[in-house]
């Protein structure tokens, strides 16, 4: 089994170390090959490189660095860099959470979902903490869940979606499969000056929870389980359907 890795914290990042370290001694993984960003992309969701050539370099570490975004690795990666399909795409460990409507902005989640759109079972992992202490507890989960996936496949039309607390995992108090919750509005913006006196803007802090009750990724973290979402990437409002077939229904081309 050959397994694709990439991220959105740049190829450097420790996270991604550790989950190469970890998936590479699973049993039936024949290779581990890692084709990420060449600097942090955090929050470059689904974006692809289109005025530009994607340039790529191999490190002494056999890791793949591509100046591009983490979508574009991945579709670089399956389509003309590796010599065989791979059997599965995970990213991470990405240092903070992917919850709720993070998954939105996340490079992490988003090189997972090209992962599925090109055909295959995808993961994304993330340690829900600004600055982790605990990345190997995150690789210990992933390598977890890789290994169930491998023993028991799902359906083909999901992403899982991992978030691990950041605590040492014999502290961690199981795994609980959630549904995405939500936060309230962003932030505004930081306004400043440059050096130079001109005007600049910094994306604030994101909203505070809005939906963090029971049975959702934000409550089980905090209360030191570790969250499994399933994402489609249909983003169709099916119960709509009906109702906006009724309201369409009023329209003409008069």
């Amino acid at each position: 089994m050959q397994i694709l890795v990439s991220n959105d914290d740049g190829v450097q990042a420790p996270g991604i170390e550790a989950l190469e370290r970890a998936l590479a001694n699973l049993p039936g993984v024949t290779e581990v090959m890692v084709v990420a960003p060449d600097r942090n992309c955090s929050g470059a969701s689904n974006s692809l490189t289109l005025e530009n050539p994607l340039r790529t370099q191999t490190l002494a570490n056999g890791y793949i660095s591509v100046k591009g975004t983490p979508t574009d690795c991945v579709h670089l990666a399956i389509n003309e860099l590796l010599p065989q399909l791979p059997s599965l795409v995970v990213s991470g460990i990405n240092a903070g959470a992917n919850l709720g409507d993070d998954v939105i902005y996340s490079g992490t989640v988003a090189a997972a979902t090209e992962g599925r759109f090109l055909g295959l079972p995808a993961i994304a992992v993330s340690q829900c903490a600004r600055e982790p202490k605990h990345f190997a507890t995150a690789a210990k989960v992933a390598a977890q869940v890789v290994a169930q996936l491998m023993k028991s496949p799902l359906e083909s039309d999901q992403i899982i979606n991992v978030n691990v607390p950041d605590l040492p995992f014999e502290q961690l108090k199981g795994f609980k499969v959630t549904r995405l919750g939500s936060r309230h509005r962003a932030e505004h913006m930081i306004r400043t000056t440059d050096p130079a006196g001109r005007e600049i803007f910094w994306l604030g802090p994101p909203g505070e929870k809005a939906d963090a009750g029971e049975g959702t990724d934000f409550h089980a973290i905090e209360n030191g389980y570790v969250s499994i979402t399933p994402i489609k990437v249909d983003l169709t409002a099916h119960r709509q359907l009906p109702a906006l077939t009724e309201w369409a229904s009023q329209l003409t081309l008069e």
